[in-house]
């Protein structure tokens, strides 16, 4: 059976160290009301009592009612500050502006979001001597299903080798709220949004194959298409030399 219980060490741990070897006062991250931003909040938490967890809402109406409410309870409940940055207007604006240079594709406006998001951790960050903790997991980086310098940006991230369903097993050793246990993965992007509708594909199966390289043939077609074209996410830019 997996011990959490050193595992939770380990990682708040890892945490503290960088925190002292950065010379940092404290930490920020994205509270979404998703299962991954609680995990790391509660880890930040527990690794520095100075932790801030920033809502952000973007135009999406879930942003203002259960995202707000799930990320509101999580905070409550273990002890962590919020803070909201509502940032709908500030898209529709760069929107508009984007409008007279080029043409936004839909997967390019509904990526300004989660960039927007970065920018206002990393404004944060750098204006109280913070850290930005990232909370994409393992099941998403391995599908490419992140925003490149968005959610993808971070200065540290303690639950990047966890795969979604390993990362709902740690909650629930963590003990938290069952409306985030229960609450089907989504970005948020947009209304209706999920991230297994999306990707045409459920968690289990990538897990699965993840884990233990086992996966029924047509569920490997949609992974390897998924991994191979967002390999260049995970890789550094290319620079000459």
């Amino acid at each position: 059976m997996r011990d959490y219980k050193n595992e939770t060490e380990k990682r708040v741990d890892f945490i503290r160290g960088l925190l002292n070897e950065s010379g940092a006062r404290g930490v920020v991250y994205g509270n979404s009301g998703g299962k991954d931003s609680a995990l790391v909040g509660i880890l930040c938490k527990i690794a520095c009592e100075d932790t801030v967890g920033i809502i952000m809402p973007c135009g999406s109406k879930r942003n203002y009612n259960e995202d707000l409410s799930d990320a509101m309870a999580v905070a409550e409940q273990y002890g962590i500050s919020v803070r909201t940055v509502d940032l709908s207007e500030t898209a529709e604006t760069l929107k508009r502006a984007l409008g007279s240079a080029a043409e936004i594709t839909a997967a390019a406006a509904a990526n300004i979001a989660p960039r927007l998001r970065m920018t206002t951790l990393y404004a944060i960050a750098a204006s109280e001597g913070r850290l930005v903790a990232g909370t994409g997991n393992r099941s998403e980086a391995y599908m490419g299903y992140f925003t490149k310098w968005g959610d993808g940006a971070y200065d540290f991230n303690p639950i990047a080798d966890l795969t979604v369903t390993e990362i709902y097993k740690f909650l629930e050793h963590l003990g938290a709220p069952r409306i985030i246990l229960e609450k089907p993965p989504s970005a948020g992007l947009f209304d209706g949004q999920t991230d297994e509708k999306e990707m045409g594909i459920s968690y289990k199966c990538i897990d699965e194959y993840l884990l233990s390289g086992t996966c029924a043939p047509e569920d490997l077609e949609i992974i390897t298409r998924y991994h191979v074209s967002s390999e260049h996410k995970r890789k550094p830019p290319a620079v000459f030399s």
